[in-house]
């Protein structure tokens, strides 16, 4: 659990515990990950041990507390299902961006054996199922911790389509955005 969550659980208010954490004093083993301070029994992880990557991204800055959730979000799932997170890496960039320094940079590294990210579309738009079988190839993987996405692909293929091509006509900010409306539009 993260620092703050347990500063509330033991009544302690969440800036005493940070102070606590900086100053070698707090009463539980922590360590930070990424931007965040987890605290507990760090030694007494699952068994299993896999060692992986959380991968968290944004489309624009003015998403950047998106960030935080997610990789918290990934975290507690990792933590939950035995993964040991060798680091964190956050990127604020459009997915329908061709490069992407840090995404590519992980999918370069062959010491990157499981990415973990929280839904399929903050890694990629379009291509996935070609990332995956690639990572496969190289004996890593890519997990998805949230898998409620669209599960019918026809409609997903649209929403990608309809998607990219209001990134064409109004630009990558309000692209998402329009084409959800365009859906709603047509689904109603």
């Amino acid at each position: 659990m993260n620092l703050r969550e347990w500063a509330l659980s033991q009544g302690i208010h969440p800036q005493t515990a940070y102070k606590w954490y900086r100053a070698g004093t707090l009463p539980v083993p922590a360590r930070k990950v990424g931007q965040l301070i987890l605290v507990g029994d760090l030694e007494s992880q699952p068994s299993v041990s896999k060692s992986a990557v959380i991968y968290a991204r944004v489309s624009s800055a003015d998403q950047k507390p998106d960030l935080d959730r997610q990789v918290a979000r990934v975290l507690t799932w990792a933590t939950e299902h035995g993964y040991s997170i060798d680091r964190v890496v956050t990127e604020v960039g459009s997915a329908l961006r061709r490069h992407r320094r840090k995404f590519l940079s992980l999918l370069k590294d062959p010491t990157v054996d499981t990415i973990l990210l929280q839904h399929r579309y903050r890694f990629c738009r379009f291509g996935a199922e070609y990332i995956e079988a690639a990572l496969e190839a190289q004996s890593r993987k890519l997990v998805v911790v949230d898998p409620a996405e669209v599960d019918d692909d026809l409609v997903r293929d649209v929403t990608e389509l309809l998607t990219s091509l209001c990134v064409r006509l109004y630009g990558r900010s309000s692209a998402a955005n329009k084409a959800q409306r365009a859906i709603d539009a047509v689904c109603s």
